[in-house]
């Protein structure tokens, strides 16, 4: 019976992988395919599991979802925090909170149960999914404006604490008489936060003391981000502060100090990633008999799209307003409120604590969690790009091989394939403009490599080695790759013809391009034009429209924009 069970297990990872290209084909979450994948080989389905153990998939969802966050972490640049984190953290406190009263309030009229289950039941749906965020953003190839992107992932990686302690409190009180559950709630409340937050960052940065003291074998630096990251999630959670956010914040200062092996230990931590995704909702769904779906069809599709459709943008314009979001940022940021595997998690909790309406509750999560990803998870892409939230993403190398030997310090060899509308016409090696202490190795051409040299002429399809610092992405990105991308999403038409540095004065552009600026004061910077006309922290893409021309943020640097596109009419 054990050879029965490996042999369905990886019949149905198998199954899994194999259908995952189904989601790019369809715009079907890949998530929902492993989900449904798991339904169809449980006790309803074809392959007739049986799987009820409850406290095993506590464990084992608790387990995956900590490999989600801590690579999700290690992706998370620092300076989104500039950008995201007040209003994320507003959104991952009171926002949940409103989400979690008003969803609780929707199941109490649609349901036929005590107020204080109903609200136990918009606890558990009232945080979004890291999972589900981190997959659905960072493997659609969207390339969102900072302000949105920073703000779904850190809501998303640090929202389980409010959740998680509504949750806990509400249990707690249909369990018992409720004497002093308030306070010991707000305790654990403070505690989550608290004991979370200070115990990630203090564990990233031993992690990353730990990492680049030891001599190891290159495979097993990632194999020790991971166990170390696990140890700190475990540790965090034994004393009483919120696991999730300390893996998540552990993975956050990995991810953005200088780290041996780094280029190695995300590519490990990636496959982990989608390891523990596979597992986690493949288990997800063995756990649920679609048959016992079907009584709560009505009541669970009325919840689940009014927290789509009226309790999230309640909730996100309740929370977001004073941080200088425009109309088409909140209304992307409403309808990403996507339901993963953390509702479900947390509906495991009421099943262990022995509630009698547990199995309604956990199969009104799970259905809602369904609908979540059907809906949403289906129309993100095509809506952020009607939105027109996207902006020109830089070049990315296609390996990043860390060399870890010490005369080289931290460079890296980085391929480069050269593809795309800028390199529709050929150009001699010599012309590109790299940056300093940047070397090219060698340009590949029909499995020949030639020398480098400056009179090389470079062609589509080339790829390009190059020996380059971590910090030089960026430029190179711009210097190498001619990504494959939209027309509107093209430089030129995306920040227009002409580039100026943020602090050239309104005066001199109206010399030099004829144009004026009737509305503001010529000694006025372009740079400040965006301070003062602009909401917020200014990010590459916001737009400023003054009489026949539209400025386009084209970089930033602190809250400062340094570089401006100038278009003569927007379009788009």
């Amino acid at each position: 019976m054990d050879l029965q069970l490996i042999l369905l297990g990886a019949l149905m990872l198998v199954m899994s992988i194999l259908l995952s290209p189904l989601s790019s084909r369809v715009g079907m979450p890949v998530l929902l395919i492993f989900l449904l994948v798991g339904m169809v080989m449980g006790e309803d389905g074809a392959g007739g599991l049986r799987f009820d153990d409850f406290e095993l998939a506590f464990v084992i969802g608790n387990l995956a979802l900590a490999v989600i966050l801590l690579d999700g972490g290690m992706r998370t640049r620092a300076e989104t925090f500039r950008v995201g984190l007040r209003p994320a953290i507003v959104l991952a406190t009171l926002g949940v909170f409103i989400t979690a009263v008003l969803a609780g309030l929707v199941a109490w009229l649609v349901f036929d149960m005590h107020w204080l289950t109903a609200l136990l039941i918009g606890a558990i749906i009232s945080s979004t999914d890291a999972a589900a965020v981190f997959s659905l953003l960072q493997g659609r190839g969207l390339n969102l404006n900072e302000r949105v992107s920073a703000t779904l992932e850190i809501e998303s990686g640090s929202n389980d604490p409010m959740a998680i302690f509504l949750t806990l409190m509400l249990v707690s009180l249909l369990t018992s008489d409720g004497v002093s559950t308030l306070a010991e709630g707000l305790l654990m409340l403070v505690a989550q936060f608290g004991i979370g937050g200070v115990l990630g960052l203090i564990g990233g940065l031993l992690i990353v003391e730990i990492t680049n003291r030891v001599r190891l074998m290159p495979s097993l630096y990632p194999l020790m981000v991971a166990a170390a990251g696990i140890f700190v999630f475990a540790l965090t959670n034994m004393l009483g502060g919120s696991g999730f956010l300390a893996i998540y914040l552990a993975g956050v200062v990995v991810g953005n100090r200088p780290v041996r092996m780094m280029p190695m230990i995300l590519q490990v931590h990636d496959g982990l990633a989608w390891l523990a995704q596979l597992c986690l909702f493949l288990m997800l769904g063995l756990l649920v008999a679609p048959s016992e779906l079907v009584p709560l069809a009505g009541g669970g599709l009325i919840l689940a799209l009014a927290l789509i459709f009226v309790i999230r943008p309640v909730a996100i314009l309740a929370t977001l307003w004073p941080f200088g979001f425009n109309r088409r940022e909140l209304t992307f940021i409403s309808w990403v409120g996507l339901r993963g595997a953390v509702p479900i998690v947390l509906a495991l909790f009421p099943i262990m604590a022995g509630l009698p309406e547990a199995r309604e509750i956990f199969h009104v999560a799970f259905f809602v969690v369904l609908v979540s990803l059907l809906v949403q998870g289906t129309t993100l892409t095509p809506l952020a790009r009607k939105l027109g939230l996207e902006v020109p993403a830089t070049g990315e190398p296609s390996r990043r091989l860390p060399l870890d030997v010490p005369a080289a310090g931290d460079h890296e060899l980085m391929l480069f394939p050269l593809h795309g509308t800028s390199w529709d016409t050929s150009r001699p090696l010599g012309q590109l403009r790299l940056p300093e202490n940047t070397a090219v190795a060698g340009v590949f051409r029909n499995q020949y490599c030639h020398k480098p040299a400056p009179d090389l002429v470079l062609e589509e399809g080339d790829v390009v080695a190059v020996f380059a610092l971590p910090h030089s992405l960026s430029e190179l990105g711009k210097a190498l790759s001619g990504r494959h991308a939209p027309e509107y999403l093209a430089e030129r038409a995306f920040f227009g013809d002409f580039v100026l540095n943020g602090d050239a004065l309104l005066g001199d552009v109206e010399q030099v391009y004829g144009i004026e600026f009737d509305e503001l004061p010529p000694e006025l910077s372009l740079a400040e034009c965006f301070a003062r006309k602009a909401r917020g922290h200014p990010v590459v893409g916001d737009k400023v429209t003054l009489g026949p021309v539209v400025l386009v943020a084209r970089a930033t640097e602190a809250d400062r924009v340094t570089k401006v596109g100038l278009k003569m009419t927007e379009t788009r």
